[in-house]
């Protein structure tokens, strides 16, 4: 009994401790979670007393749980300076976005960063909820903020960048992506993003620098060896392209822009046989039309019209622009009459990227095959053989 009756006195000093001098005092309603626990405690432990009942193990476990352990826990935890009433709001944040009411999450948050400017935590959670919702600008803000609180919190490095290249601030996300990979040079995400952004910036020898040390983190990866062959392309070193091209199909049989890229490779090395093979390969998807094409210029070498004509009506069936292009190419005038123009004016499935046109461009600009085709078709089998000799690019 007198266990009991001290079990009473210590639960209720510490109830009204807590309700008087930590809720009522800091205005702080955040202790009314602990208080509820507490209140559950002591309502156990008054049938106990005056029913005699309750008095298996677990029950007094939790009663002392409830009532007199979990508020000294919180009263030491304060006293080693974490703030406990920033935990439970968290933990009721959390809770709010776990049943996905963003609104009442945002409130907890907003209302913890009012009170504890420097909450890593609520920071980071609010700065998610933004980036969920599409405010990237809010986003950014809470990460920086987020960062300032801790600098080694590399995913928001990272998630910064996603949202500054998002706002099409593409400089400043290289920036911090350069800033993210001096301090973590493992992190493949970060190392593809770079690379990729500086493709795309047409900073081909930074980007070739990024996408080689992005492979020594992800050498299994398709993508990055067929960007890198891209850079590579760009800067007229045919033969790395072609070398990564290959790498990347022998990763992944069905990257058919990288069996085109073969293809134009082995164009401007003339090497008509491998050029016709890699093309038979990219059949498919957005290089499927200007594949046909591609085999048309080749057929016309050698001198199979039919097929010529039949692989330039393939490529006019897809998309229209071919019908324009078979026209006005010298190469296809044997063959004019054999051309067939269609009823619509047909577009592709698939549309070429913008950087997969301008790469194609560039290529077939550098080695400039329609000057040289008609000079293949009536050379003799010596001068063919030396127009097997790899080209200097036309730039």
């Amino acid at each position: 009994m007198i266990e009991r009756i001290i079990f009473t006195l210590v639960s209720f000093l510490l109830f009204a401790y807590i309700f008087l001098f930590k809720m009522m005092k800091k205005n702080d309603t955040t202790y009314l979670v602990l208080l509820l626990f507490q209140a559950i405690g002591i309502l156990m432990n008054l049938i106990r007393v005056l029913f005699d009942a309750l008095t298996g193990t677990a029950s007094v476990v939790i009663m002392y749980l409830f009532s007199i352990i979990s508020p000294i826990i919180v009263f030491y935890l304060e006293y080693k300076n974490i703030n406990c009433s920033e935990c439970l709001q968290i933990a009721l944040a959390r809770m709010y976005i776990l049943f996905s009411n963003e609104r009442k999450a945002k409130e907890v948050l907003i209302n913890i960063i009012s009170k504890y400017d420097k909450s890593y935590t609520a920071h980071k959670l609010l700065a998610e909820i933004y980036e969920k919702e599409g405010g990237m600008r809010k986003a950014i803000d809470e990460y920086v903020k987020v960062l300032d609180l801790k600098p080694s919190d590399y995913v928001t490095y990272f998630k910064i960048s996603v949202l500054l290249k998002d706002l099409g601030k593409k400089d400043e996300a290289i920036q911090m992506l350069k800033t993210l990979v001096s301090k973590r040079p493992e992190m493949k995400e970060a190392n593809n993003m770079l690379a990729d952004l500086l493709l795309q910036e047409k900073k081909y020898k930074q980007a070739i620098t990024m996408y080689v040390q992005a492979i020594k983190y992800d050498s299994n990866n398709a993508q990055l060896y067929y960007n890198l062959g891209l850079a590579y392309s760009m800067m007229n070193e045919f033969s790395l392209a072609k070398e990564c091209y290959k790498k990347t199909v022998e990763l992944d049989s069905n990257y058919y822009n990288a069996f085109y890229r073969l293809g134009q490779i082995s164009l401007l090395y003339r090497d008509i046989e491998s050029a016709e093979k890699c093309f038979l390969e990219s059949i498919y998807g957005e290089t499927e039309s200007k594949s046909y094409y591609q085999l048309a210029k080749i057929y016309m070498i050698k001198n199979n019209k039919t097929k010529a004509a039949t692989n330039i009506n393939s490529a006019i069936q897809i998309d229209y622009k071919y019908y324009k292009m078979a026209i006005d190419e010298p190469i296809f005038l044997p063959i004019k009459q054999l051309i067939i123009k269609p009823d619509e004016k047909a577009e592709p499935e698939i549309k070429e990227s913008e950087q997969e046109r301008e790469i194609s461009e560039y290529l077939d600009d550098t080695y400039n095959l329609t000057k040289y085709l008609d000079k293949i078709i009536y050379q003799d089998e010596e001068q063919k053989i030396n127009y097997r000799k790899p080209l200097l690019p036309l730039i």
